[in-house]
């Protein structure tokens, strides 16, 4: 039987930024599979991809924090931390944070976890980090965002690097597609007949970076 894959949609995940230290420095990347997986002890379990900057930072440190974002996101923060590398960019230059454990928590959060890595599991593509959560607060009203609502709602689309990730289906022919994002322009405008500043509203990169799915 052909497998649908957008079927797996209707799993449900959120969307978390997880990050780590890399030295003196802060580095992080959008993850959408983090879940609560034990009670006593509180454990956490997220996956990160291998190419993924804050995975080695993760490894070497030991620990991780998961900032847990609401729906009053700003695209261009999920589109820093989804679409660009830790490894020469500096994500957190001009995003608020604050340290909890020695780890990176950005403000605009709702909730943060900070976890103590216990076990990890390789696959292909992921290491799934096992934690023990040593620390977790409120930080502000916020109802969580949801990958569907920011799939549905906010128009985003997965970074190649995510478990949720889907690549372009015959139901995209004809459609302009962020080549960087997958983000699929469906404006009122035709795509043609937008100006030469336009860019993508999730991660940000000029018109030139669309391509029309043939």
């Amino acid at each position: 039987t052909n497998m649908d894959l957008n079927a797996l949609r209707n799993l449900s995940y959120g969307l978390y930024v997880v990050s780590s230290m890399d030295g003196g420095r802060p580095v992080g990347c959008i993850a959408n599979s983090a879940m609560q997986i034990m009670a006593e002890p509180a454990s956490i379990a997220v996956s990160l991809n291998h190419d993924n900057f804050t995975t080695k930072c993760v490894e070497k440190t030991g620990k991780f924090a998961i900032s847990v974002l609401s729906e009053q996101a700003a695209p261009s923060l999920i589109a820093k931390f989804g679409f660009r590398s830790s490894k020469n960019t500096d994500k957190f230059q001009e995003v608020p944070y604050e340290k909890y454990d020695g780890m990176p928590v950005l403000k605009e959060c709702c909730t943060y976890v900070i976890c103590q890595v216990t076990d990890k599991m390789e696959t292909e593509t992921h290491t799934v980090f096992l934690g023990s959560v040593i620390d977790t607060q409120f930080l502000k009203e916020g109802t969580p965002m949801t990958y569907a609502y920011y799939h549905n709602v906010v128009k985003g689309k997965s970074p190649k690097t995510a478990p949720t990730y889907i690549p372009p289906s015959e139901k995209t022919k004809g459609a302009y597609i962020c080549t960087v994002c997958g983000y699929i322009y469906d404006g009122e405008v035709p795509f043609e007949n937008l100006p030469e500043d336009y860019v993508c509203p999730i991660c940000l990169k000029p018109k030139s970076a669309f391509k029309k799915e043939e």
